[in-house]
């Protein structure tokens, strides 16, 4: 963009190098803890941690150092592992921070660029506008009809107007422009701005921990507690037995790790952490991690109308003069009203044209307009955008005197404020219609002859003449039926909320394929609901028009009642509040506001609806996943503590099967399984065939669980059946051992791919693209081959070689124990194919 509009040159490049050595850069750099170090502080206060290390003290205690260096090196690969996922984690998050940051424009060597906002130096000509965030403080040299929200730093929530010409004429870094456009030479950044000294970093704000989150945290209290419990317990009756004082904390600590099931809370750290990052390689920015939680339970998604559904390449493509009660077309040859109507809609514009419509009308006039009158006329007055329904209108004056009062806003807006006549009044209603109808997009135009300096303090108040109608053309996006027709079939319902008028959404909408398209409400009539008519209101209607920020506050809210989950996107300042408010604000990355991606949680980068279709996708997969995990975990956690616990317990012959080192290993082969191979897992055929799942919905209700238990039971059965069997044919307790433990190895493999899907049968599973679980299972079979087969590692285990018949039981076994769930699938999908066959029969 060309800035002898300004004339105004900016910081060269060597000025700008010079700035950033003395002063630094934009950043507030408080103090920040070392992530490193901080992962590890973490990790050697969990449970798991504490009790391998006891335990490994008691083998060294003992003289057993072979167990005890095995247990730290335990803790060394659990501890790596654990690094290595924090690491992930971190490293998807600063890149999604990255993205979030704001960027800024300045002038520089005579041009307009958009920079990162840590490249801002003191001295640059920074140009701010409305929705933007400002990001350091400095001093205004020029604006037009500029205002700023200032409450993050004095509480007040009324915009605050500002001018060179005030002695109020200074920005600060933190508040948000609510109108206009300004340019301020930059005077502080970073911590000397007055935002970094009263020491305010996002860095302090702590996020709250979502439903999920705390169900997950209280179960694993809940275990741990338990654990605790059992372990006194059977460090009691093992004492007793044996008078080993160090023998009997051993046996206790293995029944306390197996019952830890740590792996939970480490899963759904990793998948939302993983998750935010894959949504951002596909063009989405997640502000929050609780977001991609909420992302698969949207029930219904809110849009607007402009830049969402349209293109936002506006076009002017007609004009209506009331004059001659005639509509035309801006090609065609024009007469010297109709030029003066394009003329009238660019002065009642920004000078400086951010939006598309004004962009459009200074198009127009230039090409229209034998002579360019702009360079000679200053705004010496304006009104900006306001009322219900809005308009805004500006004052030029040259320096002989000569004024241009020009209006433009919402036919409603000019027509109360005009005197017409009732011929003249139908006739712009029909030319509306007409408009409308083809899907355009109108705005009046207006003029005044008002010739004093004592300027009324409502626009409303000046006399203005009607002169006619500008109507921009703005295309559907190629893809949006398909987009639509997406959300329908996931059950999740669309509304349109805009500023637009009735008939021109209602055109669009028609042409697009939108459901309901029929009836809509403006924002007055909205307004004016009960509670309950409102309930009803937004239930039944899909169609909002005419809305302002209360009025899609109040929808968001409304909805929000009747216990939908509300995903809301926006793009303008006055579409804040509602993305605030809703449980997923989605913000457009290139033409939104910095007041609308601060009020989001997340950002389409490329302004892509149907991006929304693969995050609810993404968001649907990620907690389908977690759960598979989380019934994993707990399904082969109960046979572990039920295997050591039992034959304790009952006074069995060998009481104590397994040691730390055996659970041990069992934990780290279920660590990579839950965390690595299931958070890759592809998504199921039908994840978005089914209806979206409830905010409330957990992994620890009774109908997930009672799954999960059973199956561990089932395993359990199969374990302890073979410990019987081994000694009911006289094994010694290192054979009882190894086929045990060869169970429980074999059923955790047939268990994972099992539980790839809890409808579709392993058949097609197998065919799913996951790379990790070849490698997974490969690794674990490999490694307990070792062990089984490699005699100083045998020993060490206290196993004993199994011979074929042996270890054909122990695999055939855990085979068993997990199969019959594959009976259980298909019964549910007969039941499902049946329902469906009967549904459609009932349709025909």
């Amino acid at each position: 963009m060309p800035t002898n509009q300004f004339n105004i040159l900016g910081l060269t490049n060597e000025q700008v190098i010079l700035a950033r050595e003395k002063f630094g850069q934009n950043k507030l750099d408080y103090k920040k803890e070392n992530s490193f170090l901080e992962a590890l502080k973490h990790i050697f206060k969990e449970p798991m941690t504490i009790i391998l290390l006891v335990a490994a003290t008691i083998y060294f205690i003992s003289g057993e150092s072979g167990d005890g260096f095995f247990l730290v090196g335990a803790i060394l690969f659990i501890t790596s592992i654990s690094l290595y996922q924090n690491s992930r984690s971190n490293n998807a998050l600063e890149k999604l921070k990255d993205l979030s940051e704001p960027n800024c424009k300045v002038i520089r060597n005579g041009i307009i660029e958009e920079i990162k906002s840590e490249d801002l130096v003191v001295g640059d000509s920074m140009m701010v506008e409305e929705g933007t965030s400002i990001s350091a403080d400095g001093t205004i040299i020029h604006s037009n009809d500029f205002s700023v929200n200032e409450s993050i730093l004095t509480g007040e929530s009324l915009p605050v107007f500002k001018d060179q010409t005030k002695e109020d004429k200074f920005i600060f870094n933190g508040t948000t422009v609510s109108s206009g456009l300004a340019i301020a030479i930059i005077t502080a950044i970073g911590k000397e701005t007055k935002l970094g000294k009263i020491g305010t970093s996002l860095e302090n704000i702590n996020e709250e921990k979502t439903p999920l989150e705390i169900q997950i945290t209280n179960f694993v209290k809940r275990m741990a507690i338990t654990g605790v419990a059992i372990f006194i317990i059977v460090w009691a009756i093992n004492y007793w037995n044996s008078q080993n004082v160090l023998n009997s904390l051993l046996q206790s600590l293995t029944l306390a790790m197996s019952i830890l099931p740590e792996e939970i809370p480490v899963a759904f750290t990793t998948f939302m952490a993983l998750g935010a990052w894959r949504l951002m390689k596909i063009g989405i920015v997640v502000k929050q991690m609780k977001t991609v939680e909420t992302l698969g339970s949207a029930t219904v998604i809110c849009i607007d109308k402009t830049g969402t559904i349209t293109e936002n390449k506006m076009s002017l493509a007609k004009l209506f003069l009331l004059s001659s009660n005639k509509i035309s077309h801006p090609k065609e040859h024009l007469t010297n009203d109709e030029k003066q109507l394009i003329a009238l809609g660019m002065w009642a514009s920004e000078p400086i044209p951010f939006d598309p419509m004004e962009v459009a009308l200074h198009q127009a006039y230039k090409e229209t307009q034998e002579n360019d009158e702009r360079p000679f006329y200053k705004l010496i007055n304006e009104y900006p955008l306001e009322g219900k329904p809005p308009m805004m209108t500006h004052l030029f004056e040259d320096k002989i005197g000569n004024r241009i009062i020009a209006a433009k806003g919402a036919p409603e807006a000019l027509i109360n404020v005009s005197s017409l006549t009732e011929i003249e009044k139908n006739q712009i209603n029909e030319a509306i219609q007409l408009l409308a109808i083809d899907g355009y997009r109108v705005l009046a135009v207006g003029t005044s002859n008002f010739t004093g300096n004592d300027f009324p303090i409502q626009q409303q108040d000046l006399p203005f003449e009607f002169k006619g109608i500008v109507a921009f053309y703005d295309p559907p996006k190629k893809k949006i039926q398909k987009v639509l027709e997406d959300f329908y079939t996931a059950g999740i319902a669309v509304k349109i909320i805009t500023g637009d008028n009735a008939a021109t959404t209602q055109a669009i909408a028609k042409q697009i394929g939108f459901k309901e398209y029929e009836n809509s409400i403006t924002g007055d009539e909205l307004m004016a609901l009960d509670e309950d008519s409102l309930q009803v209101c937004v239930t039944n209607i899909s169609i909002f028009t005419r809305m302002f920020p209360e009025a899609k506050l109040k929808i968001v809210n409304a909805l929000k009642s009747n216990n939908q989950v509300v995903a809301m996107t926006g793009d303008g300042v006055n579409d804040g509040l509602a993305l605030k408010a809703a449980h997923i604000g989605i913000a457009m990355g290139k033409k939104g506001t910095e007041i609308a991606k601060q009020a989001a949680s997340l950002i389409l980068l490329d302004d892509d609806l149907s991006k929304m279709v693969d995050a609810i996708a993404m968001g649907r997969r990620i907690f389908t996943n977690l759960k598979k995990a989380i019934q994993y975990i707990i399904s082969i956690h109960i046979p572990i503590i039920l295997t050591v616990f039992i034959p304790l317990a009952l006074g069995w012959i060998y009481p104590n099967i397994f040691s730390p080192i055996h659970i041990i290993f069992l934990e780290i082969i279920m660590g990579p399984t839950c965390s690595i191979l299931y958070e890759n897992e592809p998504m199921e055929e039908n994840t978005m065939l089914k209806k979206p799942k409830k905010l409330t919905t957990t992994f620890f209700n009774w109908k997930e669980l009672s799954v999960s238990i059973f199956q561990g039971l089932m395993i359990t059965v199969g374990a302890l059946s073979v410990y019987q069997y081994s000694v009911i044919n006289g094994y010694n307790e290192a054979l009882t051992r190894t086929m045990t433990f060869t169970v429980l190895i074999s059923a955790n493999i047939f268990l994972t791919l099992i539980n790839r899907s809890f409808y579709y049968s392993i058949l097609k599973t197998l065919k799913y693209k996951n790379d990790m679980v070849l490698f997974i299972i490969s690794i674990t079979i490999a490694i307990v081959g070792l062990i089984l087969y490699v005699n100083p590692l045998t020993a060490f285990f206290e196993f004993e070689r199994l011979n074929l018949k042996q270890l054909f039981i122990s695999i055939s076994t855990g085979f068993i124990t997990v199969i019959w769930f594959e009976i259980v699938k298909q019964i549910k999908r007969t039941k499902i194919n049946a329902e469906e066959k009967l549904a459609s029969s009932h349709l025909l």
